[in-house]
């Protein structure tokens, strides 16, 4: 599969959830959501890890571009939602290890993970929060002993990708930021309705449900622009993708 450019950064543009969860089955690497929000805020070091590994298509806007720019396939493939893809599609083959949030919230959404999918083997837990260095090397090295098939990081983009990107050295596995995907599923924050979902202005409704988010999403209006005046079409470049 090719890969599309947008700012520097390397996508693939999935056709399908299936596709991805075929072309990562044995890869030992990170998963990267990219959006609008990651395109117009890159950095160099972000861009480095994200095109050693696999962005994928998390929001509609990069769908859009990746179409303009001659991908007639693409889809929209939610993190929020990926994860828990991987789980049903992995449950019974791999373990799983779950970094992030705060403690009452990675401990409900072990609980919730453990009642929905019996049997399911998670190594290992704990919050998104060090008092120091030392505690986040002690994590690495648990991570290492344990050994799981499959580590999902809910922390906040970039900071995820850089952590992910230091555990990735000591123990290769698959690795997946998650941002607040953990406060969705253990109840803390509700996702917008389908309905939004499907018309792709689920950010709209997040909008609405946190007005705090404001000044992050105006400053997509730019990467709007971008679109309307079909920047990624005139800029199209497609590079081969890494093995897996």
């Amino acid at each position: 599969m090719d890969k599309i450019t947008l700012n520097g950064v390397e996508v693939f543009p999935f056709s399908s959830e299936n596709e991805l969860l075929a072309y990562v089955e044995n890869f030992k690497g990170i998963l990267i959501a990219v959006n609008a929000e990651k395109i117009l805020n890159m950095t160099d070091e972000l861009r480095e890890i994200i095109n050693a590994n696999i962005g994928y298509c998390d929001g509609s806007a990069i769908v859009l571009a990746a179409k303009q720019m001659g991908v007639k396939k693409c889809c929209r493939i939610a993190g929020c939602d990926l994860w828990l893809r991987i789980i049903e599609q992995y449950k019974e083959k791999k373990s799983f290890y779950l970094i992030g949030s705060k403690t009452e919230t990675i401990s409900a959404t072990v609980e919730k993970l453990k009642r929905e999918y019996p049997g399911i083997r998670i190594v290992g837990y704990r919050n998104g929060y060090f008092a120091d260095e030392a505690e986040q090397t002690a994590l690495i090295d648990d991570i290492a002993e344990k050994k799981p098939d499959v580590v999902f990081v809910a922390m906040g983009s970039p900071r995820q990708e850089f952590f992910m990107r230091e555990m990735l050295k000591r123990h290769p596995a698959l690795y997946q930021g998650l941002g607040g995907s953990f406060d969705v599923y253990s109840g803390n924050v509700k996702r917008a309705p389908k309905w939004w979902i499907d018309h792709n202005i689920e950010f709209i409704y997040r909008l609405w449900q946190q007005p705090k988010r404001f000044n992050r999403e105006i400053k997509k209006v730019r990467f709007a622009y971008w679109l309307a005046i079909h920047k990624f079409q005139h800029t199209a470049k497609q590079t081969p993708s890494c093995k897996k």
